[in-house]
């Protein structure tokens, strides 16, 4: 018989140590928290603030978080799903909608700091890169991009909305390598590429091409478009309101649906004593008639 040395020995298995819950469900990237949320200790108990993107299949959402000992604290939060109240009713999840969702969360949080008229950002996007500077006053709102767990590409929709936090007056640190429309060649970014992105002029470029070569496949993939009456040539006018009515109004909105007035319960109700003992009885009374029944039976025959 061939000797087989154990690897992993009973030793290995008792010291064995178990990850944090959201590393093994593959949720946290650990790593890049720790320095996200590492304070300096000479600042104390100064919450160190995080612009954090997350994109799901039909939202973005968009929060200013600080991390505490006993759990991370939301401080403001913007969500794809309320751009309808603004004007956009489509296309939610792009990199336009990306900007839009990141500006109304600057737009949000410098509002609700009272900080709104004083940095007002980049009123109009250009698709230049764009740094806020400090004022007499007070300084900027800074925060750190938290991206998560997603690939940093060039022109990754989250770094659209890094755009439109920067353009409407929060300080991020970041570099424009990874904006859309920066060359790999000449290193540089393409200030209309990226205006282009900002405005939905891709959306618009696809909507031409599939209206020219295939369009069944075009009545089909822009029917929200085609209903609200949104055309390729007009696409960059609806995004230019958008932003317009961001800034004029960035508060959040209570939700109008009325609570419910019964809540649904999906666990049996606790019984107290009298009611257990009442049902007891009742469950030993048909036992017993149950069996009175079977002996007149057996009597019979």
């Amino acid at each position: 018989m061939v000797f087989v040395k154990a690897q992993k020995s009973k030793a290995y298995f008792k010291r064995f140590q178990v990850k944090y819950k959201r590393r093994r469900e593959g949720k946290t990237d650990y790593r890049a928290r720790i320095r996200l949320i590492n304070q300096d200790k000479n600042k104390y108990n100064t919450p160190k603030y995080r612009f954090v993107v997350r994109f799901s299949n039909k939202d973005i959402v968009a929060q200013i978080v600080s991390a505490t000992i006993t759990g991370d604290m939301v401080l403001a939060a913007a969500y794809a799903r309320e751009l309808p109240r603004y004007g956009l009713e489509v296309g939610l999840t792009n990199y336009a909608a990306a900007y839009c969702t990141g500006l109304l969360l600057a737009r949000r949080v410098l509002k609700m700091l009272e900080m709104d008229e004083e940095y007002e950002g980049n009123v109009e996007a250009t698709g230049e890169d764009f740094s806020v500077e400090p004022a007499e006053s007070r300084r900027p709102f800074r925060a750190l991009l938290d991206v998560g767990l997603i690939r940093t590409t060039t022109g990754n929709r989250v770094f659209g909305a890094l755009k439109g936090a920067l353009d409407g007056g929060l300080d991020i640190p970041h570099s424009d390598k990874r904006f859309a429309g920066f060359g790999k060649e000449d290193k540089q970014l393409d200030v209309d590429v990226h205006r282009k992105y900002i405005y939905g002029g891709h959306v618009a470029a696809y909507m031409r091409s599939l209206m020219e070569d295939e369009p069944e496949k075009y009545q089909s993939h822009f029917s929200e478009y085609i209903k609200r009456g949104i055309e390729a040539d007009n696409i960059e006018e609806v995004y230019k309101k958008v932003h317009a009515a961001i800034r004029a109004d960035p508060t959040a909105k209570k939700s109008e649906k009325e609570a419910p007035r019964e809540h649904k319960r999906y666990n049996l109700k606790k019984l107290t004593y009298e009611e257990r003992k009442a049902s007891l009885i009742e469950r030993l009374n048909t036992l017993n008639a149950a069996g009175g029944n079977e002996e007149d039976e057996d009597d019979d025959e």
